[in-house]
């Protein structure tokens, strides 16, 4: 049987760093699953999800940690078992101009009524008109059984006033849900 290992990585950004982690997952029989990494002030940061015999995972793990004498900082962590019981996935949208406290507002929002964020992505730009900065944000949440869904849009269009930025909320196409 496999454990499931999601691991959060964090280095200088130089060539090989990818290729140093994989191929320490890979001697240690672990299965590279699925990841997110990206370049950010100069730094490399990931996070990726590996499958593992369990035979193998206190070597695996061993591997990791001592990548940090290397300059890849790596913390593992154990998954649980995912429930049964999946919960109504949207996606979701923000876009506007650029200022402190959107992405908080937006998700205490979705705290406040239990809503997990399962994915989140942000980025900043220039405005085509004015090139005032612009702030994106674009994820996926995860509702509970019994979320109100109209005390949810007025609390976001309230938001939405208030930091003069368009939220939208958007059921995933069936592949995107199923995950």
């Amino acid at each position: 049987m496999n454990q499931i290992l999601v691991l959060t990585v964090i280095s200088a950004d130089r060539p090989g760093v990818v290729q140093q982690l994989a191929k320490t997952i890979h001697d240690n029989q672990g299965n590279w699953l699925e990841s997110r990494m990206s370049h950010l002030a100069g730094q490399f940061a990931g996070i990726l999800q590996v499958a593992v015999p369990e035979e193998h995972c206190e070597s695996l793990l061993t591997a990791l940690t001592a990548l940090s004498g290397q300059g890849l900082r790596v913390v593992a962590e154990k998954a649980s078992s995912p429930g049964e019981d999946k919960p109504k996935a949207l996606a979701f949208s923000v876009v506007g101009p650029d200022r402190s406290g959107i992405v908080y507002e937006v998700s205490q929002a979705f705290a406040s009524r239990g809503i997990s964020v399962d994915e989140l992505e942000t980025d900043t730009s220039s405005m085509p008109w004015s090139g005032e900065p612009m702030f994106e944000a674009t994820g996926v949440i995860h509702l509970p059984k019994g979320v109100n869904m109209d005390e949810l849009y007025d609390q976001l269009d309230a938001i939405a006033d208030e930091l003069a930025v368009d939220i939208r909320l958007e059921d995933l196409p069936e592949s995107e849900s199923a995950e």
